[in-house]
């Protein structure tokens, strides 16, 4: 498994899929770099000799992205602030509630989580 940034890539995916695992990049960075470095379309992870992990690593570099534990602490700093201003979105966030609009009142059970539905309950005679 070829090591990209801290983080170990899929050997038999091709490159530009490969790279996706890697926090920050997503299918448009990874084509990106991946013209850039001048790696074949159709090359697999495993293929990836010592010259192109180096080019792409200075690639990075130089564009200077934020990936991985930069980028995670960034986002986290940026929710954290949202709930320390008690902002509409930080409120939401601090509810575990959706934050971009969504109704609540159905499907929202990936963030508000499974209940429990409460029934009414019958008598018995």
């Amino acid at each position: 498994m070829p090591r990209l940034l801290g983080v170990d890539i899929p050997d038999n995916k091709r490159v530009e899929f490969a790279l996706r695992y890697i926090y920050g990049i997503g299918p448009t960075r990874a084509k990106m770099i991946c013209e850039a470095v001048g790696i074949p379309e159709q090359m697999r992870a495993k293929e990836l000799t010592d010259e192109y992990i180096n080019k792409i690593m200075s690639f990075v570099a130089e564009k200077q992205f934020k990936l991985e534990g930069d980028l995670r602490r960034e986002v986290t700093g940026n929710l954290k602030r949202l709930v320390a201003v008690k902002s509409y979105r930080g409120l939401r966030h601090m509810k575990g509630l959706p934050v971009r609009g969504q109704r609540t009142r159905t499907n929202a059970r990936t963030r508000k989580g499974v209940r429990k539905t409460v029934g009414v309950v019958s008598k018995k005679d």
